[in-house]
C-alpha cells in the first residue's frame, strides 16, 4: 500500500507543475490589443528562467515587442527585441550580446499553456528573451526546452492571437504587439 501511494505521487509529481502554496506568488501580465495573458512562474523547476523573465519585464524590456511567430496547433512566440523594429526578416533572431540562460529541463510535459523558453537552434544554452506559449499538447519538445510558467488566465487570448492571418514565415501579417508586461503579486 505505501508503495502504491508513494508511485501515485510519484507520478503526480511529474504531471502536475510544483505550486508549494507559500502565500502571494509572482505572475506576469500581458496586455495585448487582443486582450490580457496572465501566467504564473516555477520557481522551483527553473528558477534562472523565471529571474530571467522578471528582471526583463521589470526593466521594461518587453513593452512593444511582438508575438512574432504563430503557428496553429502548436504554440505563440514573442519577446524578441528585433521585434520591436519593421525589418522582419530579422524578427526571431534576437540581437547579439543578449546574456543567455543555461538549459533548466524538468519533468513537466509541453502542455497547452504550458510558457518555455525559446532557443537558438540545437543550443539548448542559447535561450535568452524569448518564450512562447503553447496552444495544443506537444510532448515532443519535452526535455528539449525549459519549462518555466503556465498560463492561468487568458488562454482565448493565446487562442485569438494564433488564428491571425500569418505569412508563409508564421509571422502576422499585422504586428501581435505587446502592450505592456509586467509582474505582479497574485494571491490565492
Amino acid at each position: 500500500m505505501v508503495t502504491m501511494v508513494a508511485c501515485i505521487l510519484a507520478i503526480m509529481s511529474m504531471i502536475t507543475p510544483p505550486d508549494k502554496g507559500k502565500g502571494p506568488k509572482d505572475v506576469a501580465v500581458i496586455e495585448t490589443d487582443s486582450g490580457k495573458i496572465v501566467f504564473e512562474f516555477f520557481p522551483d523547476v527553473a528558477p534562472k528562467h523565471v529571474a530571467n523573465f522578471i528582471k526583463l519585464a521589470d526593466s521594461g524590456f518587453y513593452n512593444g515587442t511582438a508575438f512574432h511567430r504563430v503557428i496553429p496547433g502548436f504554440m505563440i512566440q514573442g519577446g524578441d527585441p528585433n521585434s520591436k523594429g519593421d525589418d522582419r526578416s530579422t524578427y526571431g533572431m534576437g540581437q547579439p550580446g543578449q546574456p543567455t540562460v543555461p538549459a533548466e529541463f524538468s519533468k513537466i510535459s509541453h502542455k497547452r499553456g504550458i510558457v518555455s523558453a525559446a532557443r537558438r537552434g540545437g543550443d539548448i544554452n542559447s535561450a535568452t528573451s524569448q518564450f512562447f506559449i503553447c496552444v495544443a499538447d506537444v510532448p515532443h519538445l519535452d526535455g528539449q526546452y525549459s519549462v518555466f510558467g503556465r498560463v492561468i488566465e487568458g488562454m482565448d487570448v493565446v487562442d485569438k492571437i494564433v488564428k491571425v492571418p500569418r505569412d508563409q514565415r508564421d509571422n502576422p501579417l499585422k504586428k501581435v504587439i505587446m502592450r505592456k508586461v509586467y509582474i505582479k503579486k497574485l494571491t490565492k
